[in-house]
């Protein structure tokens, strides 16, 4: 029981809380200072006629905001004057200034629009609405009336505009696999890599005759670490990638240059030996 006495005093505030208009009137008047049109305007229903402004023409606003209840002036946090656009969907909202006893006066002259104005480029009429928040009352939403204007300028395009639009659907473009060559050409680049280890035998046969002195034990192992090289090649062909065959061929590069001073001195002692 008691949370519903508090929940009806809570509404019973909520609805003393409440803010309304006094005297809303418009009045537009020409450049000569002629009026126009003067109508007030109602709290229920927008003007059912609109409001039409030519190029010099000035539309003023006038009204109080008052507490509904006491009908005491009030100022109140926040009012604002919203010129929407359905069409387009521009919109543009004018702060509006309220006096400490709750008295608004606004004027939109056209020969001097303020940068809140939307950009019109059609006879469509924006929609103006009044809108109010307070901290100690109800916020408050009316819609005013219907404002046709002059066409203006488009409005400009902001450069990062396309950044929020659907960018075009990706579509991923596979390489094709690759191709091996064709037959001949295998066995002809295969004969390109041994032909040098057929002019390199050559060379043995006129240098060193002897096979005794090839396949011995001090020079066996030079010859090995050679092929392990060829080895490794075709190896980085078929299946190695390039950061491995570095890091193998680093390794195998040492033993090779110690096998081949190890070679080159046998080799060179002998001769020395044979003269």
């Amino acid at each position: 029981m008691l949370s519903l006495h508090i929940v009806a005093l809570l509404v019973a505030g909520a609805q003393a809380a409440v803010l309304t208009l006094t005297s809303p009137r418009f009045i537009v008047s020409s450049s000569s200072g002629s009026h126009l049109r003067s109508e007030p305007l109602s709290l229920v229903y927008p003007a059912s006629t609109p409001v039409s402004l030519a190029k010099d023409d000035v539309l003023k606003l006038t009204f109080q905001v008052v507490d509904k209840e006491s009908g005491k002036g009030v100022q109140p946090h926040q009012t604002f004057l919203r010129f929407y656009d359905k069409i387009s969907g521009e919109e543009g909202i004018q702060p509006v200034r309220v006096t400490n006893g709750g008295k608004a006066k606004f004027e939109l002259n056209l020969a001097r629009p303020p940068l809140s104005l939307p950009p019109t480029s059609s006879n469509a009429p924006l929609q103006v609405s009044l809108l109010i928040g307070s901290s100690t009352h109800s916020p408050l939403a009316l819609t005013l009336f219907d404002l046709v204007i002059p066409a203006s300028h488009p409005a400009p395009v902001h450069p990062d505009e396309a950044s929020f639009h659907p960018l075009p659907e990706i579509h991923h473009t596979f390489r094709p696999e690759q191709k091996l060559p064709p037959r001949p050409i295998s066995v002809i680049a295969s004969a390109v890599v041994l032909a040098p280890w057929v002019v390199l035998l050559g060379l043995w046969a006129q240098v060193a005759p002897r096979a005794v002195h090839v396949l011995s034990p001090s020079i066996f192992p030079f010859i090995l670490t050679l092929g392990a090289f060829e080895s490794l090649l075709v190896w980085y062909w078929v299946d190695l990638k390039l950061g491995q065959v570095l890091s193998y061929g680093g390794v195998l590069a040492l033993v090779t240059v110690f096998a081949g001073k190890q070679a080159l001195s046998k080799i060179g002692d002998r001769r020395v030996g044979r003269k």
